[in-house]
C-alpha cells in the first residue's frame, strides 16, 4: 500500500494543483486542501483545440498499434518457428537496435523526414514506430514456449507457415499481443519529443504537444497545465485499469496448447 501511494502521489498532486488557485501553487508550505477552483478546467479546455488533439492522438496510436502487432507477430513467428540461414545473427541485429539511444538519431531522422517529404505529416508520426523490438522479442519468446508438436502436426496435415501462424500461433498469443498493443498505445499516447520536432501544424499534432500551450514567456500556467494533464491522462489510466490483467498474468501463458 505504501509503494502504491508513492506511485499515486504525483497523480494526486497534479489533480490537487488543477483545482487550486494560482497563489496557492506558489505557497510554502504547500496548502494540502485546495480551493476547489473548477474553472481551471474550462479555461484549460478553451486554451487549445483538444478535440482535434484527441482525434489525432487516437488515429496515430491506433495505426501504430496495428503496424506493431502485424510486424511483431510476423517477425516473432519467423524467429521462433521458421528455420532459415542466418536467423540467429539477424535476431541479434534486431535486438541491437535497443542499445542505440533514440536521442542520437533525432537529427539524422529529421533530415531524412524532410528529404522524403514526410515532415509535418501523419506518416512521420506513424511509420517510424510501426515495428517494436520489444514486441518482436516478446512474441518470439512466447512462440518458443509452444510445444513443437503443434507445428509438426500442422505440417503433416499440409499447413504452410502462414496457416500455422494465423490458425495456431496467433490465437494462442492473444494475451501477449494485447500486452504489446497496450504498450505501443501508451507509448504513442505519451510521445512528445518526436511529434514536437517532426510537426509544426496543430491540425496534425497529438495531445502531448498540445500541452506546450501552457508554457510561455510570462511563465507557466500551472493550474491550467495540471487541469489539461488530468483530463488527457484519464483515458489512458482507464484503459490500463481495464487491461491490467494482461500485465500481471497471462502474457506468457499457453492456454490449451496440447491435449494429452
Amino acid at each position: 500500500m505504501i509503494i502504491g501511494l508513492a506511485f499515486l502521489a504525483p497523480l494526486i498532486w497534479t489533480f490537487l494543483t488543477s483545482v487550486s488557485t494560482e497563489s496557492d501553487v506558489y505557497r510554502f508550505p504547500p496548502k494540502l486542501w485546495p480551493a476547489w477552483d473548477w474553472s481551471n478546467y474550462s479555461r484549460a479546455w478553451q486554451a487549445a483545440p483538444w478535440l482535434r488533439y484527441f482525434g489525432n492522438t487516437i488515429l496515430i496510436a491506433g495505426c501504430v498499434v496495428a503496424l506493431v502487432l502485424a510486424t511483431s507477430l510476423l517477425a516473432g513467428f519467423a524467429f521462433a518457428v521458421m528455420k532459415f540461414r542466418g536467423r540467429g545473427a539477424l535476431f541479434l541485429i534486431v535486438m541491437a537496435v535497443m542499445m542505440v539511444p533514440q536521442t542520437v538519431l533525432l537529427i539524422p531522422n529529421f533530415l531524412i523526414a524532410q528529404r522524403l517529404g514526410l515532415y509535418d505529416t501523419y506518416a512521420i508520426q506513424i511509420l517510424p514506430w510501426g515495428a517494436s523490438v520489444f514486441g518482436i522479442f516478446l512474441l518470439r519468446q512466447f512462440f518458443n514456449t509452444l510445444p513443437p508438436e503443434l507445428f509438426e502436426a500442422a505440417e503433416l496435415e499440409g499447413a504452410g507457415p502462414i496457416r500455422m501462424l494465423f490458425s495456431i500461433a496467433a490465437p494462442l498469443a492473444k494475451p501477449s499481443m494485447v500486452l504489446v498493443g497496450l504498450n505501443s498505445f501508451m507509448g504513442s499516447w505519451n510521445a512528445f519529443v518526436w511529434p514536437y520536432l517532426m510537426t509544426k501544424s496543430d491540425s496534425i499534432r497529438p495531445i502531448e504537444v498540445g500541452l506546450q500551450s501552457f508554457y510561455g514567456t510570462d511563465g507557466t500556467d500551472w493550474t491550467g497545465l495540471c487541469a489539461a494533464v488530468t483530463f488527457t491522462t484519464v483515458p489512458i489510466i482507464l484503459l490500463f485499469l481495464f487491461l491490467q490483467k494482461y500485465f500481471v498474468n497471462g502474457a506468457y501463458g499457453v492456454e490449451g496448447a496440447v491435449r494429452g
